[in-house]
């Protein structure tokens, strides 16, 4: 997530495309009576795609009156920004391996070191739904009422977390040997259902992880190969790759998504595709 803001607005992306503007309602009230302030929650103002920005800065005025100077504020700033922004979400809660108390599978991640205290204790992590990314199944298992890959890797990943699993907050510091999942979830498993159900979901996720930063050059290859079967979810989401291992690999996918779009084909989006609103 692609994230701009202001004293009293943000703009939030996971396209780079695709703005979604945000006012602060108000003044948050809670916490302690020492402490500081807490900000207000985000109430939704309005969607601009990037290739708007410029028409709205020129021309801030639309039927229902004057764009709000919140909006053009951050949208001047949009419009020459460089992304992707540098990652900033050092702080990360991890469910843990019960042999070794390693790192298992990503379940949080924050910016502020105050935030940790607000997310719940949860111990369970939670797969990419497959409503937003459908994995693709064989005949075999659709034939026998096989749920989707999705939530069969999240129940292997709570098995092997234990009867009793345990989470744990860690300090990120990219490009230094730690030994964390490069892709957010441990690959080695034991058994080779349950290794065969993270290979697929990971590469149908490969797209979107090669968003990640401090990623290894071999990792960021490996991931590249496998985007190659969704062309179109590379196109959406290349404006945010930090680096590139193999150009040559990159610019053959965003050939293909571009024939593909011209023919009329929209990337998935929420159980449709029509091209409108990614969710």
């Amino acid at each position: 997530m692609q994230i701009a803001e202001s004293g009293g607005a943000r703009a939030l992306s996971t396209d780079g495309d695709l703005w979604e503007f945000q006012f602060i309602y108000a003044n948050g009230r809670g916490g302690k009576p020492n402490g500081p302030p807490q900000r207000g929650r985000f109430i939704r103002a309005a969607h601009i795609r990037h290739r708007d920005l410029a028409q709205l800065i020129a021309n801030p005025s639309t039927e229902d009156g004057e764009v709000d100077q919140r909006i053009l504020d951050l949208a001047t700033f949009l419009l020459d920004a460089r992304l992707p922004f540098e990652a900033a979400d050092r702080y990360e809660y991890w469910l843990l391996e019960p042999k070794n108390g390693s790192p298992l599978a990503l379940i949080f991640s924050c910016v502020e070191a105050s935030e940790m205290a607000s997310f719940p204790k949860l111990t369970e992590w939670t797969a990419l739904p497959a409503a937003v990314m459908p994995v693709e199944t064989s005949e075999a298992e659709r034939s026998r009422s096989y749920g989707p890959v999705n939530y069969r890797l999240e129940r292997c990943v709570a098995e092997r977390a234990g009867p009793k699993p345990r989470a744990q907050w860690f300090t990120r510091r990219y490009h230094e040997s730690e030994e964390f999942p490069p892709f957010l979830v441990r690959e080695d498993w034991d058994h080779d259902e349950h290794q065969d159900l993270c290979r697929r979901y990971l590469h149908r996720q490969a797209p979107r992880l090669l968003m990640l930063h401090g990623v290894s050059w071999e990792n960021r290859q490996r991931m590249e190969l496998a985007a190659k079967a969704n062309a179109l979810d590379v196109a959406r989401f290349y404006a945010l790759y930090p680096e590139v291992a193999d150009q040559g690999v990159m610019d053959k996918i965003r050939i293909e998504a571009r024939l593909r779009m011209a023919a009329g084909e929209t990337a998935y989006a929420m159980g449709r595709r029509d091209g409108v609103l990614y969710q």
